[in-house]
């Protein structure tokens, strides 16, 4: 019996599979959903996994067939081939809405009369909680793309000025080296290399988790390993249960006493 003609299911990504990390991280209305598909594609774009799809096919007792960035925005008509008669899941790492890609797909489904069930899960957005910080005073989040020599997009810096100007921490998700070359460019003072910011690595795994705290500067030069890498630049609008929750992890602490003793009166 078909019970729902299109599934997205979020798979979060830590160390060993999807969900935040691993193969088990999946919920189990997740995996019952995905038993119950014929077909099950995998959305390997917006975020990278830290573990083989052969470890999550061997967990799920499914082939995955990986969806590209090409497959799921310019051949979304492939990926819902049959789905009135079949069950199909789609597998995004973190949630299904975590990328306005799969908006699109939900979109072009319903457009098509094709029922959708969502089945959500934990992301980079509510686990970021763990490094201290409070998830209402946080702004909006921002990708920071790797440059290129003809590619240096910078719209993302527009957005950090907004949440600076609110006092809100602003998470970002890649590169650091690409903030201060656009700082340099704008020179608005938005940050500087002395920001307090908050470096995280593989957020969930039970692991190699790393979360570190400290300057830009000093972050730059800390070595959190393979990825997945993200950064948040700590906001004005700062309770003193987050100065204490982040000394914890701290690169220098006298130093990041100093900051907080200077940039934010505690």
């Amino acid at each position: 019996m078909v019970i729902d003609n299109f599934i997205t299911v979020i798979l979060s990504v830590i160390k060993t599979g999807l969900g935040l990390c691993d193969e088990t991280d999946i919920t189990v209305k997740g995996l019952e959903a995905i038993k119950s598909c014929e077909r099950v594609y995998l959305e390997a774009y917006t975020s990278i996994l830290m573990v083989p799809k052969e470890q999550l096919e061997k967990f799920y007792g499914k082939e995955l067939i990986i969806a590209d960035r090409e497959m799921v925005e310019s051949q979304s008509d492939e990926i819902l081939l049959n789905a009135n008669s079949l069950n199909i899941a789609f597998l995004v790492v973190g949630d299904p809405f975590g990328a306005t890609t799969h908006t699109d797909l939900v979109i072009r489904a319903r457009e098509l009369n094709i029922p959708v069930t969502v089945i959500h899960n934990a992301s980079i957005i509510n686990a970021i909680g763990t490094c201290g910080l409070q998830l209402y005073n946080f702004g909006q989040t921002i990708s920071i793309p790797f440059f290129t020599n003809t590619w240096k997009p910078d719209s993302f810096y527009d957005r950090i000025k907004e949440n600076k100007d609110l006092g809100l921490h602003t998470l970002c998700l890649l590169a650091i080296q690409q903030l201060f070359e656009i700082e340099e460019t704008r020179n608005q003072k938005v940050y500087t290399t002395e920001s307090l910011a908050i470096g995280i690595a593989r957020l969930g795994s039970s692991t190699d988790q790393q979360i570190k705290v400290g300057t830009l500067n000093q972050l730059l030069s800390q070595d959190f390993g393979p990825p997945l890498h993200s950064l948040v630049i700590v906001g004005s609008r700062v309770h003193i249960l987050e100065i204490d929750f982040m000394r914890f992890f701290a690169v220098d602490k006298q130093l990041y006493n100093e900051i907080v003793k200077k940039d934010y009166g505690i």
